[in-house]
């Protein structure tokens, strides 16, 4: 169990005990470390003694003299030094089960693993955890966390996650909350299984939960091409869509009244597909779920209209094409026309069909780098969403931006946010 240093920030104490990238780090004051949440631990003191291996599998000791919390300038390969905790449930929706084969391998692990929960946000089921990952977890407070429910009836979600163990989560939930960490959870709502009055329980048993539950927050299921061998399932239609916005947007207005926080909130998608206006920004309380997808569509709005007021005087960029899915083009296709109104420029949004995955697929963060090269016309300039790209610049289909530039003739730019883009798309006039 060795931590494999990636890299090592200038000036740091590290650089300058002569620690180097592709060195490993293998313990601590003679203790072995799992991940960096042990690492920040066991370096929190005036003096630490590292047994670090270099390249050539030669170890030696290096002692650090630091502050307490002075940090040693090491970065690493992964956040954890063991193997990730890895999930065992066949859950009915479960995306990876839906990918195409050939891909990185990154793609395929289904992590479920508590401590990449509290480092990054992602979601974990409860259901692959033992009694020590609980004490751990509650004696180090590692809140909050990040739980995937579904749904709170047992036998719910049993069915749904295919595991005889997963309808203990009110017992685990308890346990943990009742040790004073905090849940932020996520139900994936499908159609005919965890929808309707079993979604009511669920909002009824987390809410009770609350402040120990902080949110919860209910996705469509997403469905690929790829189902081969795989339960029978569909999307919502819209009448459905409908009725879950109003059943949600009930349960807000009354935990508003009662806290002043809407507590529960729905995926995007469900207002696209339901033709409805998503809530205005304050009815998502500063976006906690937002790389979930929880409120993109109104933050991306907001920031657009706010960077607008404040650009006053202006010209247009060279004309542009932003690909983005099918869904966000409905709302995103009248900003556009109503900048162009505004200051005569030619920029547009493109609607992109998600044909890698095909099914029901149709959010912008989920598309192709083929996919795009396909559907836009060449020699344009291409401005990209950042959320097409991972943090190692590449698409889902494990192209990299720098074989997709090379294959598209024209320029390529990428845009991290709607005022970015923005800027992108109009040039302040000099003087």
């Amino acid at each position: 169990m060795k931590g494999n240093i990636s890299g090592v920030r200038r000036h740091s104490l590290a650089e300058a005990a002569g620690i180097v990238a592709g060195e490993k780090l293998c313990s601590v004051d003679g203790v072995q470390i799992q991940d960096i949440i042990e690492l920040s631990f066991y370096t929190s003191d005036y003096e630490v003694e590292l047994e670090i291996e270099n390249a050539a599998g030669q170890r030696r000791k290096v002692r650090i003299e630091k502050h307490p919390d002075e940090d040693l300038g090491l970065e690493f390969e992964a956040a954890v030094f063991d193997k990730v905790r890895t999930c065992y449930n066949k859950c009915i929706f479960c995306f990876v089960d839906q990918m195409i084969p050939g891909m990185r391998p990154g793609l395929y692990v289904r992590d479920d693993d508590y401590r990449l929960s509290f480092l990054y946000g992602n979601f974990i089921t409860l259901t692959n955890m033992k009694d020590d990952d609980f004490d751990r977890i509650i004696r180090n407070h590692l809140t909050p966390l990040y739980v995937s429910v579904h749904a709170t009836d047992p036998q719910v979600r049993c069915t749904m996650m295919k595991n005889r163990f997963a309808g203990e989560l009110m017992e685990k939930l308890h346990r943990l909350i009742d040790a004073g960490v905090q849940v932020h959870t996520q139900i994936v709502c499908c159609p005919g299984y965890n929808d309707g009055d079993i979604l009511a329980k669920t909002f009824a048993d987390l809410r009770a939960l609350h402040p120990g539950v902080l949110t919860m927050a209910v996705v469509p299921v997403g469905l690929t091409k790829h189902r081969e061998h795989l339960p029978g399932m569909r999307t919502f239609t819209r009448e459905e869509a409908e009725a879950l916005v109003d059943q949600v947007t009930a349960w807000q207005a009354q935990c508003r009244r009662e806290d002043g926080k809407s507590f529960v909130y729905l995926g995007d998608e469900f207002y696209l597909l339901a033709g409805r206006e998503v809530p205005p920004a304050d009815w998502y309380d500063g976006f906690p779920q937002l790389e979930n997808g929880i409120g993109l569509t109104r933050k991306f709005i907001t920031e657009w209209e706010d960077t607008l007021k404040v650009m006053t005087r202006v010209k247009a960029a060279k004309p542009a094409i932003i690909p983005v899915g099918e869904s966000a083009y409905k709302v995103l296709k009248p900003l556009m026309e109503d900048l162009a109104e505004k200051y005569q420029v030619e920029h547009k949004f493109m609607s992109i069909p998600n044909l890698f995955f095909g099914g029901k697929v149709n959010v912008t963060g989920l598309l192709t780098g083929s996919d795009i090269l396909t559907a836009v016309p060449t020699g344009a300039r291409l401005v990209l969403p950042a959320v097409v790209l991972n943090s190692d610049n590449l698409f889902l289909d494990d192209m990299s931006f720098k074989e997709f530039k090379g294959k598209y003739r024209g320029t390529v730019e990428v845009a991290a946010d709607a005022k970015e883009l923005l800027h992108l798309l109009t040039t302040p006039k000099e003087g």
